[in-house]
């Protein structure tokens, strides 16, 4: 039989050990890693550089969504305002408050202001926010009641699982297009107009919008 096997056979039995253990480890790392609140980033809520409350410009002052984030319902993603829409309202409100100087250097020097990114999809998503809010989901269905916050947090999960859910029962999440950016507003079926959502739903499913086809085949 020696002469069969070569004397590094000797050391396979402890090899595929090794390689077994470092398999299960790197298995229940990723494991531990991806089904966590930290890859799913759920209860995250950083500082920013600037203390921008939601609560107050929304819930107070009544600012639409989309004067901040103005191609929301226009472009695949959801822009974060730049200094000049700020400056819109604090270049006569609040001007020389410290908590505003960054805004100020920002509008002054042209450099962009070092908001922290909140909200993030995992790399193998995409999600097109114009095809969603124009179809009658709010913004509350993925962000949460962001007009409540003082501090923004990552209220959902934003993972496979949380997307196919709403994708198997749509139809409990559509709110009437023109109330979407009504962050108290509820769906269409909790009004009782869950045959409206059905019948959105079926004429989807039909002829699905050209924006969409790239996954409704």
């Amino acid at each position: 039989m020696s002469k069969l096997f070569p004397k590094s056979v000797n050391k396979l039995p402890l090899q595929i050990v090794i390689y077994v253990g470092v398999l299960a480890a790197i298995a229940t790392a990723g494991v531990t890693y991806y089904m966590t609140p930290k890859y799913t980033r759920v209860g995250y809520a950083p500082l920013q550089p600037v203390p921008f409350s939601h609560a107050k410009h929304v819930q107070e002052i009544g600012l639409d969504c989309r004067y901040c984030h103005s191609n929301v319902d226009k472009s695949g993603h959801s822009n974060v305002p730049n200094s000049q829409t700020c400056m819109n309202c604090h270049s006569m409100i609040k001007t020389t408050s410290p908590l505003l100087a960054p805004i100020r250097d920002s509008y002054a020097t042209g450099k962009p202001v070092p908001w922290v990114w909140i909200h993030q999809t995992p790399d193998y998503a995409y999600f097109n926010h114009a095809i969603h809010v124009n179809r009658g989901i709010s913004c509350v269905e993925c962000h949460g009641t962001v007009n409540k916050m003082d501090t923004v947090t990552h209220m959902q999960p934003l993972s496979m699982g949380f997307c196919i859910d709403c994708h198997r029962d749509p139809a409990a999440r559509l709110r009437d297009p023109k109330d979407v950016f009504n962050l108290d507003s509820k769906p269409l079926a909790e009004q009782g107009r869950a045959a409206d959502a059905a019948k959105f739903v079926h004429d989807w499913k039909v002829k699905p919008p050209q924006s969409c086809s790239g996954c409704h085949r």
